[in-house]
Protein backbone atom coordinates (compact mmCIF):
# COMPACT_ATOMS: atom_id res chain seq x y z
CA UNK A 1 0.00 0.00 0.00
CA UNK A 2 1.40 3.41 -1.01
CA UNK A 3 2.02 6.13 1.54
CA UNK A 4 -0.31 9.15 1.30
CA UNK A 5 1.25 12.27 -0.23
CA UNK A 6 -0.49 14.70 2.15
CA UNK A 7 -2.40 14.91 5.41
CA UNK A 8 -5.85 16.34 5.96
CA UNK A 9 -5.56 18.54 9.04
CA UNK A 10 -8.68 19.45 11.02
CA UNK A 11 -8.49 21.67 14.10
CA UNK A 12 -11.77 22.00 16.00
CA UNK A 13 -12.70 23.87 19.19
CA UNK A 14 -16.03 23.69 21.03
CA UNK A 15 -17.01 26.90 19.18
CA UNK A 16 -15.98 26.25 15.59
CA UNK A 17 -13.84 24.61 12.95
CA UNK A 18 -10.54 26.53 12.87
CA UNK A 19 -8.63 24.66 10.12
CA UNK A 20 -9.52 22.07 7.50
CA UNK A 21 -6.73 21.88 4.97
CA UNK A 22 -4.51 19.49 3.07
CA UNK A 23 -0.99 19.87 4.53
CA UNK A 24 2.48 18.37 4.21
CA UNK A 25 3.60 18.35 7.85
CA UNK A 26 2.33 19.21 11.36
CA UNK A 27 4.09 19.79 14.68
CA UNK A 28 1.85 19.37 17.72
CA UNK A 29 2.34 20.33 21.40
CA UNK A 30 1.60 17.03 23.14
CA UNK A 31 1.37 16.76 26.91
CA UNK A 32 4.53 14.59 26.80
CA UNK A 33 6.36 16.99 24.46
CA UNK A 34 6.16 18.23 20.88
CA UNK A 35 5.83 15.66 18.10
CA UNK A 36 5.89 15.90 14.32
CA UNK A 37 3.55 14.19 11.90
CA UNK A 38 4.23 13.41 8.24
CA UNK A 39 2.02 11.51 5.78
CA UNK A 40 2.05 7.80 6.61
CA UNK A 41 2.48 8.34 10.37
CA UNK A 42 1.57 5.44 12.64
CA UNK A 43 -1.92 5.83 14.13
CA UNK A 44 -1.94 7.29 17.65
CA UNK A 45 -3.88 9.37 20.16
CA UNK A 46 -2.23 12.08 22.26
CA UNK A 47 -3.35 14.61 24.82
CA UNK A 48 -2.40 18.24 24.16
CA UNK A 49 -0.65 20.81 26.30
CA UNK A 50 -0.57 24.59 25.99
CA UNK A 51 1.74 25.30 23.08
CA UNK A 52 2.41 26.37 19.55
CA UNK A 53 1.15 24.18 16.72
CA UNK A 54 2.43 24.73 13.21
CA UNK A 55 1.68 23.12 9.89
CA UNK A 56 3.39 23.34 6.54
CA UNK A 57 1.88 23.57 3.06
CA UNK A 58 4.69 23.51 0.53
CA UNK A 59 7.21 26.07 1.79
CA UNK A 60 4.68 28.06 3.85
CA UNK A 61 4.24 27.56 7.59
CA UNK A 62 1.13 28.53 9.56
CA UNK A 63 1.05 28.93 13.34
CA UNK A 64 -1.64 28.51 15.98
CA UNK A 65 -1.80 28.79 19.74
CA UNK A 66 -3.35 25.60 21.17
CA UNK A 67 -4.46 24.77 24.70
CA UNK A 68 -5.51 21.34 25.93
CA UNK A 69 -7.52 18.67 24.18
CA UNK A 70 -6.60 15.65 22.07
CA UNK A 71 -4.96 14.77 18.76
CA UNK A 72 -5.89 11.77 16.66
CA UNK A 73 -3.20 10.87 14.14
CA UNK A 74 -3.87 8.53 11.23
CA UNK A 75 -1.63 7.88 8.19
CA UNK A 76 -3.60 10.34 6.04
CA UNK A 77 -5.30 12.58 8.61
CA UNK A 78 -4.72 14.57 11.81
CA UNK A 79 -7.70 15.71 13.88
CA UNK A 80 -7.11 18.14 16.74
CA UNK A 81 -9.91 18.61 19.28
CA UNK A 82 -8.69 21.58 21.32
CA UNK A 83 -10.25 23.50 24.17
CA UNK A 84 -8.68 26.67 22.72
CA UNK A 85 -7.07 27.32 19.32
CA UNK A 86 -6.23 30.63 17.65
CA UNK A 87 -4.48 31.39 14.39
CA UNK A 88 -1.53 33.76 14.77
CA UNK A 89 -3.28 36.50 12.80
CA UNK A 90 -6.43 36.25 14.95
CA UNK A 91 -4.71 36.84 18.30
CA UNK A 92 -5.54 40.11 20.03
CA UNK A 93 -2.10 41.19 21.26
CA UNK A 94 -3.45 43.82 23.66
CA UNK A 95 -5.75 41.28 25.30
CA UNK A 96 -2.92 38.73 25.57
CA UNK A 97 -0.62 41.33 27.16
CA UNK A 98 -3.32 42.27 29.69
CA UNK A 99 -3.87 38.59 30.57
CA UNK A 100 -0.11 38.16 31.03
CA UNK A 101 0.06 41.18 33.32
CA UNK A 102 -2.88 39.96 35.45
CA UNK A 103 -1.41 36.46 35.78
CA UNK A 104 2.03 37.83 36.72
CA UNK A 105 0.47 40.07 39.38
CA UNK A 106 -1.48 37.13 40.85
CA UNK A 107 1.62 34.95 40.96
CA UNK A 108 3.82 37.66 42.47
CA UNK A 109 1.43 38.22 45.39
CA UNK A 110 0.29 34.73 46.40
CA UNK A 111 -2.65 34.51 48.75
CA UNK A 112 -3.84 31.52 50.73
CA UNK A 113 -7.04 31.23 48.69
CA UNK A 114 -5.33 31.68 45.27
CA UNK A 115 -5.59 28.89 42.73
CA UNK A 116 -1.89 28.76 41.84
CA UNK A 117 -2.30 26.23 39.01
CA UNK A 118 -5.01 28.31 37.33
CA UNK A 119 -2.82 31.44 37.49
CA UNK A 120 0.17 29.51 36.11
CA UNK A 121 -1.91 28.18 33.19
CA UNK A 122 -3.27 31.68 32.46
CA UNK A 123 0.29 33.01 32.31
CA UNK A 124 1.42 30.14 30.05
CA UNK A 125 -1.51 30.66 27.66
CA UNK A 126 -0.93 34.41 27.42
CA UNK A 127 2.80 33.93 26.79
CA UNK A 128 2.03 31.36 24.08
CA UNK A 129 -0.44 33.71 22.40
CA UNK A 130 2.20 36.46 22.34
CA UNK A 131 4.82 34.07 20.96
CA UNK A 132 2.50 32.78 18.23
CA UNK A 133 1.24 36.26 17.31
CA UNK A 134 4.84 37.32 16.64
CA UNK A 135 4.94 34.68 13.86
CA UNK A 136 2.61 36.70 11.61
CA UNK A 137 4.78 38.30 8.92
CA UNK A 138 4.15 42.06 8.63
CA UNK A 139 0.76 43.64 8.25
CA UNK A 140 -1.99 44.09 10.79
CA UNK A 141 -3.48 41.32 12.84
CA UNK A 142 -7.21 40.93 13.33
CA UNK A 143 -6.82 41.72 17.03
CA UNK A 144 -5.04 45.00 16.24
CA UNK A 145 -7.73 46.00 13.75
CA UNK A 146 -10.46 45.22 16.31
CA UNK A 147 -8.70 47.30 18.98
CA UNK A 148 -8.32 50.23 16.55
CA UNK A 149 -12.02 49.99 15.60
CA UNK A 150 -13.04 49.88 19.28
CA UNK A 151 -10.88 52.95 20.06
CA UNK A 152 -12.56 54.91 17.27
CA UNK A 153 -16.03 53.98 18.58
CA UNK A 154 -15.10 54.45 22.20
Amino acid sequence: MALPAHLVLQIVTPDRLIVKEQVDEVEIPGSQGYFGVLPGHTPMLASLAVGELWYRKGQDKFYLSIAFGFAEVLPDRVTILARLAERAEDIDIGRAEEAKKRAEERLSQPKSDMDYERARIALTKSLMRLQVSARTPGGMRVGELKRMRDNVRG
